[in-house]
């Protein structure tokens, strides 16, 4: 079940501290050993589902891809990745993949062979809109669409039934020679509709299991998450939600989008969304909030609201980095082993590891509706609830303790977060510590 996962996202080409650009000519690194070393973390943390940003032959960065078969060599080989997969599936979790089918990079073969023989090349319809009437930065004596303005990444031709055949024979090698079980889908938002819709079916047909979240920024997720397309989408909504309503002292944002998707009438209360709080294309969340106190009550949000949970590699620690032009900063190598002691915020992981096994442990949390119970500035209490469970869940953000009045609630509660017993008659104060939350489970 999606509502089940706990994502753990790394960016293999920063974590492996892998040189730019490309040369393709230097022997396999093997630097995939240091991502084996992070296993045993990531399963110790609690996660089910480990999502690899690219990690194919590519010039820079992964997303101008030169080979979709190929492990890039400036992080090991097919074999090494192999049975890095095999090692998670031991540890008993999933694998994902990003899908970069939008675009290639200009060493790709099929634009390679485009860019030597011009309008005589076979590969001219793989392309978006190639014109040889126009030009590019290169000076390639051509034009063509690419991603967002950068003519490094070349946009595949999705209508093109070679080009599609071509990614199918991709996903398929990546599911029998790798296991994966799951894809990441760039920039869903530029492919074409009818190419997801086939995607998932011959992914499906491949692995009866196998998911699809499709990253998708503005606009309506319903168009993308559907039984003939993605089961996910990333919840950028919420992401802007989560830090600005801390960041601003303005709870009612993050309430709004809530009550938005997932209250009564939410347009998304029967999807499953990817929540996150960083990721590797924006700041770290450590120093994207005004205060590093706002990363407990962050996280309670994020563990405890519909959907399924992300965390971003290191930032577990509270790890900063700026997003600018290169982005290596947000994308950056860790010590795993030297992590913990050079922290700047070593309790963090202890509360986020707790947060996942509650989650875990609660089938309201994971499953239940949601309700919200108040609000203000500061300050946030909402419920989620299944026919068996329900759990109330208060939120304070302020430096100061905060007694949520008149709490309209009944019954005999465990506080999960702060291990307490508390009984509410229907007319309580609840208090709750400063820059902390009160988790409280109990039966319907």
């Amino acid at each position: 079940m999606l509502e089940e996962k706990i994502v753990y996202q790394i960016y293999p080409i920063g974590l492996c501290d892998c040189y730019y650009p490309n040369d393709f000519k230097s022997p396999p690194q093997e630097k995939i050993k240091i991502i084996g070393k992070w296993i045993p973390h990531i399963k110790d943390l609690g996660a089910t589902t480990v999502l690899f940003n690219p990690l194919f032959e590519s010039i820079y960065h992964g997303y101008d891809t030169k080979d979709f078969f190929s492990v890039d060599r400036r992080i090991g080989t097919n074999t090494s990745f192999r049975k890095l997969v095999e090692e998670i599936h031991l540890s008993g979790m999933e694998v994902m993949l990003d899908g970069v089918f939008n675009h290639v990079g200009r060493e790709f073969s099929a634009f390679k062979d485009l860019k030597k023989r011009k309008g005589t090349s076979r590969n001219i319809n793989w392309f978006k809109n190639v014109d040889f009437g126009s030009n590019n930065h290169y000076n390639d004596g051509f034009s063509y669409d690419n991603w967002n303005g950068h003519d490094s990444l070349v946009k595949l031709n999705l209508g093109n039934h070679e080009v599609v055949e071509y990614i199918f024979d991709v996903v398929e090698f990546w599911i029998k020679e790798f296991g994966i079980d799951g894809l990441r889908l760039d920039a869903a938002d530029c492919l074409d509709t009818e190419f997801i819709k086939e995607l998932n079916n011959f992914t499906r047909n491949l692995k009866k299991n196998f998911f699809l979240v499709s990253e998708v920024i503005h606009g309506d997720y319903n168009r993308y998450i559907n039984n003939r397309e993605s089961q996910s989408v990333t919840n950028y909504e919420c992401y802007k939600g989560f830090y600005s309503s801390l960041n601003d002292k303005n709870m009612f944002e993050i309430a709004y989008s809530l009550n938005r998707q997932y209250g009564n009438g939410g347009i998304y209360r029967d999807k499953v969304l990817l929540n996150f709080v960083d990721n590797h294309d924006v700041s770290r969340i450590a120093t994207a909030v005004d205060s590093s106190f706002y990363l407990y009550p962050i996280h309670i949000l994020l563990f405890t609201v519909p959907g399924i949970p992300s965390i971003y590699y290191g930032s577990e620690w509270g790890i900063e980095g700026v997003k600018d032009d290169s982005d290596r900063k947000i994308r950056p190598y860790i010590d795993i082993e030297n992590v913990e002691s050079t922290a700047k915020n070593r309790d963090l992981i202890k509360t986020i590891k707790k947060l996942i096994e509650i989650r875990k442990n609660s089938s309201a949390l994971k499953y239940g509706d949601y309700t919200e119970i108040c609000k203000e500035a500061q300050f946030f209490s909402f419920k989620r609830r299944t026919e068996k469970e329900k759990v109330i869940v208060f939120v304070n953000t302020s430096e100061s303790e905060y007694h949520f009045n008149s709490v309209n609630e009944t019954g005999k509660y465990r506080d999960v977060l702060n291990d307490e017993e508390i009984v509410l008659n229907g007319n309580d104060d609840v208090k709750v510590p400063a820059f902390w939350g009160r988790i409280l489970l109990g039966e319907c």
